[in-house]
């Protein structure tokens, strides 16, 4: 099965071998997204909310880049730092998913980064 590489115009490096996403046929799968600028530092330190907004957008812009929507998102991984921040990324993530919401799972661990609050990967069924 042929796949193709997706990414962004504007995207920074990846800190690891890895693509923003990856599509194979209709489904795109969304690397483990973090809240990193261009340079792959940590934006928005200390704020959860704000860090799942730009993972979010940023997250959107792979999806839109590969021809899907956000409504095509069917599934999410989620990692947090801190259950504290739970309710503050929910409020957040809810606004991108207002419809029919995919099915996730969260769970707590360290990221890669000790200022990063929030991780998502995700996967797409896009139209085409």
């Amino acid at each position: 099965m042929p796949k193709s590489s997706v990414v962004p115009e504007g995207s920074g490096s990846p800190l690891a071998p890895y693509v923003p996403g990856s599509q194979a046929d209709n489904v795109l799968y969304i690397s483990g997204t973090l809240p990193f600028d261009a340079h792959n530092d940590v934006v928005h330190v200390g704020d959860a909310a704000a860090q799942t907004r730009h993972v979010l957008e940023t997250i959107q812009r792979v999806v839109e880049t590969a021809g899907g929507s956000m409504d095509d998102v069917v599934f999410n991984s989620l990692f947090l730092t801190d259950w504290s921040h739970y309710a503050a990324i929910n409020e957040v993530y809810a606004t991108f998913f207002p419809g029919d919401k995919p099915a996730r799972y969260c769970i707590q661990c360290g990221l890669v980064k000790p200022d990063a609050l929030i991780e998502i990967a995700s996967i797409a069924h896009l139209p085409h």
